[in-house]
């Protein structure tokens, strides 16, 4: 796999305090010849290498609400990479079309990984990320893309899903899931009933992974999404936003993270 960053980021700059601020940018890079295109973001306050995290989209695609995550994890101190699994940086405006990109990366295991892979070895090289130590987090269908790469042994240190899809064709031996891995998801959400929470609970216990779920009685679809609400009104989708679970499953990821990265 080639990959190759196409906007130059400079070295880690110097960490005065009176001229602290968070340092963003667009970055292009490429999996198997497709076009991608990523945001990434960290605080210059911070000196020298620090851990990096990876955050995956929803299946509306790399947009405003994944930038916002990867610049929370910034301020935390990490380097924080929002990827593009769809190409392009291209996001959807509906459902449909939504669905459509997300089965189509979903229904090709070996571009997704490729896409997530190329994100991660991006990650990996920058100035200001100690090689290694990465974690990602994802959300929705990112949720489901994260736990994924799990099963496939990716280099992780850890993993987070939100509100993601749990199950999958993907079947890892048991021992083989490096990444500690740390799962929300809402009681009451549609996409992702009580059976398949079970189901994927008996999945890790026998893979003997390093796991915990946590589900949120009430809480529907896409809780920590500020906007779920909305979106799901429009639409006519059981989407609800409920920000007791989103500032109680933020507060355990950043002490997960902070476990499992070391900072």
């Amino acid at each position: 796999m080639k990959i190759s960053a196409l906007l130059g980021l400079g070295l880690f700059g110097l960490s005065v305090a009176a001229h602290a601020a968070l340092v963003a940018k667009t970055v292009d890079y490429q999996a198997d010849g497709q076009a991608l295109r990523g945001y990434l973001v960290y605080d210059n306050a911070y000196r020298g290498k620090r851990p990096g995290v990876l955050v995956v989209h929803e299946w509306w695609g790399l947009n405003s609400y994944a930038r916002g995550r990867a610049r929370m994890l910034a301020k935390d101190g990490y380097t924080a990479l929002a990827l593009d699994m769809y190409g392009d940086g291209k996001t959807a405006g509906h459902p449909k079309t939504a669905e459509a990109f997300m089965n189509a990366v979903n229904s090709n295991m070996p571009v997704e990984k490729a896409r997530f892979m190329a994100a991660y070895d991006l990650l990996n090289s920058q100035p200001t990320v100690k090689q290694g130590d990465i974690a990602a987090i994802g959300y929705c269908f990112g949720g489901g893309v994260v736990l994924n790469m799990a099963r496939l042994g990716a280099p992780l240190k850890s993993v987070v899903s939100f509100h993601g899809m749990l199950m999958s064709d993907i079947k890892a031996e048991p021992g083989s899931i490096k990444p500690k891995i740390l799962v929300f998801t809402g009681g009451a959400d549609k996409f992702v009933p009580a059976k398949e929470v079970a189901a994927f609970e008996q999945e890790m216990k026998a893979d003997k992974a390093d796991f915990r779920v946590v589900v949120y009685p009430g809480a529907e679809h896409s809780f920590t999404n500020p906007g779920a609400t909305a979106l799901g009104k429009k639409f006519d989708l059981p989407l609800k936003y409920d920000p007791a679970a989103d500032k109680d499953s933020w507060a355990q990821t950043r002490v997960f993270l902070k476990q499992t990265l070391g900072r």
